[in-house]
């Protein structure tokens, strides 16, 4: 029978559990008020310049708005908050707002890189302006300019970023420089392996961790951790964040072999279309040359491309593999000198980004 003792302790943690993601949830609701206020300030200033100006600030606030799954921001609150930081202290949800702002200029750049449509359910910033260029029958080619109003588009988000960061605790800066560079190497590195598609998984997963595992998680927990005065808990921080993140980029890469566009919000297969190295299909192809072969010639279809994934089973030795990351990235953070009730939090959120359907 369990005695009255041990029930008590176990409510009283689930109350403490509760509250710690009520203070989370509500330091994310300032943060997206901050996003909103600061880009509806910069629209009224560029808008009284000329109107057509405040149209780059239009496409930055149409991503922003458009929603998005808010992980990094989360882990940057819950970084701070697991270091002891105060909530009420406005430069966490400074912090918060400029690493959400960095991920939508990348996203805004990522789109042109892999040629995407679609975006959180809406047209893509180029796919937009490509649009709007036939419609009104302006001078020059459509795509260019599309393109090209993307390119500025996501650089105006880096430049918010930055602003938005400048309001942070100044402990921050260090990390932040880590994090802008590693997200623009990775996605050099990710285009590079994708132009010579040899079958590489050792290079696979350092691409996936310096692009994903590090700019998802690491980094963002590091950057609340430093805000609260906690560079200490940097080496656990980074351990964890490297295992949840490998294990977040390989559920998208099997969202983006076999989700539903619907509940993504962006075109299936892209990576097969872009010849992505990930590791999913590194993994594949070790099995399967066929894979190779399929993806580099015209007339594919992703549907055989699925098909022989399935065949390899290797999808089965990925989430197997998933499983161990979390496993490992929750381990990291035994001993790590937090309340409990934060470690709690993040071995829930390891948990919900490995193991998300969207």
């Amino acid at each position: 029978m369990v005695n009255e003792k041990t029930l008590e302790a176990e409510s009283g943690s689930q109350e403490l559990s509760a509250a710690a993601r009520r203070t989370t949830e509500e330091l994310l609701q300032k943060m997206e008020r901050r996003l909103s206020s600061f880009l509806a300030s910069e629209r009224r200033v560029w808008g009284a310049a000329d109107e057509r100006a405040g149209g780059a600030v239009d496409a930055v606030a149409g991503l922003v708005a458009a929603g998005g799954k808010r992980i990094r921001p989360a882990f940057c609150i819950t970084g701070y908050l697991a270091a002891g930081g105060d909530p009420g202290n406005p430069g966490i949800v400074a912090a918060a707002a400029a690493v959400e702002m960095l991920h939508a200029s990348g996203l805004i750049h990522d789109d042109i890189i892999d040629a995407s449509s679609h975006r959180r359910g809406l047209p893509t910033v180029h796919a937009k302006h490509s649009a709007l260029h036939e419609s009104r029958a302006w001078q020059g080619e459509s795509r260019r300019f599309g393109e090209g109003v993307a390119l500025l588009v996501g650089d105006l988000a880096l430049v918010y970023s930055d602003q938005l960061m400048s309001q942070a605790p100044p402990s921050v800066i260090p990390v932040w420089s880590k994090l802008r560079s590693e997200v623009m190497i990775g996605q050099y590195m990710d285009m590079t392996a994708a132009a010579e598609f040899s079958v590489d998984p050792d290079l696979s997963r350092w691409i996936a961790l310096i692009k994903s595992g590090h700019y998802t998680i690491h980094r963002p927990l590091v950057v609340g951790a430093s805000a609260a005065g906690r560079a200490d808990l940097a080496p656990a921080f980074e351990k964890y964040g490297e295992a949840v993140g490998e294990a977040f980029q390989l559920r998208d890469d099997l969202l983006d072999a076999f989700g539903d566009s619907a509940d993504t919000g962006k075109p299936a297969g892209l990576d097969f279309s872009q010849h992505k190295m990930t590791l999913l299909l590194g993994w594949a192809m070790q099995r399967d040359e066929r894979i190779h072969q399929l993806i580099t010639e015209p007339g594919h279809t992703p549907d055989e491309v699925r098909r022989r994934l399935v065949d390899t089973g290797v999808l089965d030795d990925v989430e197997k593999h998933i499983s161990a990351l979390v496993e490992q990235g929750c381990r990291a953070i035994d001993d790590v000198p937090i309340d409990p009730v934060w470690r709690s939090e993040l071995t829930r959120m390891a948990n919900r980004v490995a193991y998300r359907t969207a």
